[in-house]
C-alpha cells in the first residue's frame, strides 16, 4: 500500500499543476535501500545529471503512505523548509554544479520511508527522481554466497614420460592392435567371399 500511494503521487502529481505550461519526467530508476545506524547521519544526494537544474524539491513518504515536503534549496543554496520540519536535524544544501544533497542529523526511527526529491530547470521542466528508501536501525540483508570458483581440469594423460616401463605406449599400441586385426578379419572375410565359384 505505502509503495501504491508512492507511485501514485509521482504518477498524479504533474496533473496538479496542468493548467501551467509544464513539462514533468519520471525517471524509471530503482529505489535504493540505506540501512544507517541509530544515531549516526545520512546523507540522500539528488543528481542534475544532463539537464540545468535550477530547484529541488525535497519529499518523505513515511511508512503510513503519508508524504511530507521537507523542502526546497536553488542554485544559490538558499533553502525555504516545508511546515514541521526539524530544521536542525535535516539540512538541505547545494552540492557542486550538478547535485543537490539531503542530510540528515541523528537519524531515529521516525525517519523510516522514502526520501525523494523533484528537480525544476528555469524553463519549467521537472524531473522526478524516485529516491532512497531509508531503514534505520535495521540489519541489512545477507548477500547470497559467491559461488566457489572451479578447481583446474586435470590433463587427460596420465602417463608418466619419464617411466620406460609404462607410459601412454601400450594406451595407443593395443587400440591399433585391435584395430589392425578387424581389418585384416573384414579384408579375409571379404577375399573369401569373392573366391568362391
Amino acid at each position: 500500500m505505502f509503495f501504491l500511494s508512492l507511485a501514485w503521487l509521482l504518477l498524479t502529481g504533474p496533473l496538479w499543476t496542468s493548467g501551467q505550461d509544464l513539462k514533468q519526467k519520471l525517471l524509471e530508476e530503482e529505489v535504493s535501500v540505506r540501512y544507517p545506524k541509530i544515531p549516526s547521519s545520512e546523507t540522500i544526494d539528488c543528481d542534475c545529471g544532463s539537464m540545468a537544474c535550477d530547484l529541488v524539491f525535497w519529499f518523505h513518504s513515511d511508512m503510513s503512505s503519508k508524504v511530507h515536503f521537507l523542502g526546497r534549496c536553488n542554485n544559490a543554496d538558499r533553502t525555504l523548509y516545508g511546515d514541521n520540519v526539524d530544521k536542525t536535524r535535516f539540512k538541505l544544501s547545494k552540492r557542486g554544479s550538478k547535485s543537490f544533497a539531503l542530510r540528515i542529523i541523528n537519524v531515529t526511527k521516525e525517519d523510516r520511508g522514502i526520501y525523494s526529491c523533484v528537480l525544476k530547470e528555469k524553463n519549467l521542466n521537472e524531473v522526478w527522481k524516485p529516491g532512497t528508501l531509508l531503514l534505520p536501525g535495521e540489519t541489512p540483508p545477507t548477500p547470497p554466497p559467491k559461488p566457489k570458483p572451479k578447481p583446474p581440469s586435470k590433463p587427460t594423460c596420465r602417463c608418466n614420460t619419464g617411466d620406460s616401463k609404462g607410459g601412454c605406449g601400450s594406451m595407443i599400441l593395443w587400440p591399433l592392435v585391435g584395430l589392425l586385426g578387424g581389418l585384416a578379419l573384414a579384408v579375409l572375410c571379404t577375399l573369401r567371399y569373392f573366391s568362391r565359384e
